[in-house]
């Protein structure tokens, strides 16, 4: 990265230097997760419900017990889905150059 010195604008702003950033369109990784646990979820229920339930055990049980794979079958495939969609990302990522500026309200009092 190249930093420059602090000089005054045109405008009247300082700017604090010149660096160079990497932009580009990342998957947010929770959303994917939790998208994923709640498909398994369905998917889970969906299955169990296919099935005649015990009796002494009852339906709700058996969704309940048999959703801790799918949920977190789910969660993993959300996971690896964000991981794949990432790795794409940064094929496509780019590099530009920006700059920083201080900008300071004329009536600003100075902090202590």
């Amino acid at each position: 990265m190249s930093q420059t010195e602090p000089s005054a604008d045109p405008a009247g702003e300082e700017t604090a230097g010149v660096q160079e950033a990497t932009v580009r369109r990342a998957p947010r990784f929770a959303a994917f997760i939790v998208v994923g646990a709640l498909v398994g979820f369905i998917v889970t229920a969906a299955v169990t419900m296919q099935f005649p339930a015990d009796p002494a055990v009852g339906m709700i049980a058996l969704v309940a017990y048999f959703s801790l794979f799918g949920v977190s079958a789910g969660a993993a495939l959300g996971a690896l889905l964000a991981l794949i969609l990432d790795r794409r990302s940064r094929r496509r990522e780019r590099r530009v150059r920006v700059e920083h500026a201080v900008v300071a309200p004329e009536d600003a009092a100075p902090a202590p």
